[in-house]
């Protein structure tokens, strides 16, 4: 029995939570941590694969965001919800997933962590990073006309952001389980080591590339950007479900052609009919360039690390490095 079923009188009541608990999805792991194990729920893929490097063999991580699923979409089951209510931690990210912001309010308490502040948000999008040429204006009602910027929320693309929220992460747990402080810290910092790592692969790799704008499928590689010297121009915005008008459609092709750009990245969870009709208009090809939203079969990794890796490898052959 976890500790927060623990807490719990052996009431009927209790026993039907339980019952809901165990058709949440994701609940399959929960074998992996002993009997006394935390149980995490994380919103999504980057937040759950963190938890379990944290986490080790002391807690029961699993995500609310089904594998291969979009995350943005997401929405709730009855047992999802009695999932977080039973749950010993949600860990989410505020303003990603509307679904657990909303549930962490109404049914986690004082048992939710918000990595937002940690992760350092500073990044904004209107959704069109792209320069307009001299003159130009917005058209009123665009999606992306002024004052309507928006967070930009894909913190875990900059590696060292996430070794951040896995450092304080581990402080959450430690809350939680004193017992397991040491192994906590301990498997933060070899977590951060690993990210630190990455970083430099990164950073090394990306030093000398001939074209530094990346054309993507939704605008999720600012954080990547920022870090490693690039400029982001996301074709359908921090949404991936909002469509561009048909002249900004027009001015990204434009953008293609006049700052020499080879290669325009689709993704795995999204359609990639407007990146792949941006492309053809501009006479480039496509590559894949992975968000690490989530996994499916088609992730060219089987964790974090190395589709990060992998998106190394494509970036370079994309943006012409050295």
């Amino acid at each position: 029995m976890n500790i927060s079923l623990a807490r719990r009188s052996a009431s009927a009541a209790a026993a039907a939570s339980l019952l809901l608990l165990a058709g949440c999805g994701g609940d399959d792991d929960s074998g992996n941590a002993g009997a006394e194990g935390l149980t995490v729920l994380a919103g999504f893929y980057p937040l759950e694969w963190a938890a379990e490097r944290i986490g080790g063999e002391r807690i029961s991580v699993s995500s609310l965001t089904a594998p291969g699923a979009e995350p943005h979409d997401l929405e709730l089951t009855p047992r999802d919800v009695a999932g977080v209510s039973d749950a010993d931690l949600l860990v989410y990210l505020s303003g990603f997933q509307a679904a657990v912001d909303e549930v962490a309010e109404s049914q986690a308490g004082d048992h939710s962590w918000d990595v937002a502040d940690v992760a350092n948000l500073s990044l904004a999008s209107d959704g069109h990073d792209h320069e307009h040429s001299e003159g130009e204006e917005h058209s009123e009602g665009e999606e992306h006309a002024e004052g309507e910027e928006s967070a930009d929320p894909h913190f875990w693309l900059d590696p060292t952001r996430l070794a951040d929220v896995g450092d304080a992460l581990a402080e959450q747990l430690t809350e939680l389980d004193p017992d397991g402080a040491e192994t906590y810290e301990q498997n933060a910092a070899a977590l951060r080591e690993e990210l630190e790592s990455l970083d430099q692969q990164m950073s090394e790799g990306l030093s000398g590339c001939t074209v530094d704008t990346l054309v993507t499928s939704h605008d999720a590689f600012g954080y990547l950007a920022e870090r490693y010297g690039l400029e982001v121009v996301g074709i359908t915005g921090l949404s991936p479900n909002s469509e561009p008008s048909a002249s900004q459609q027009a001015e990204i092709s434009d953008l293609v052609t006049e700052r020499g750009v080879t290669t325009v990245y689709t993704e795995t969870l999204v359609d990639p009919s407007i990146a792949e009709t941006v492309a053809s208009e501009s006479g480039v090809r496509t590559a894949v360039l992975d968000p690490i939203e989530g996994l499916t079969d088609e992730s060219a990794g089987d964790d974090y690390l190395a589709v990060m890796r992998a998106n190394l490898a494509t970036l370079q052959e994309g943006q012409s490095c050295s």
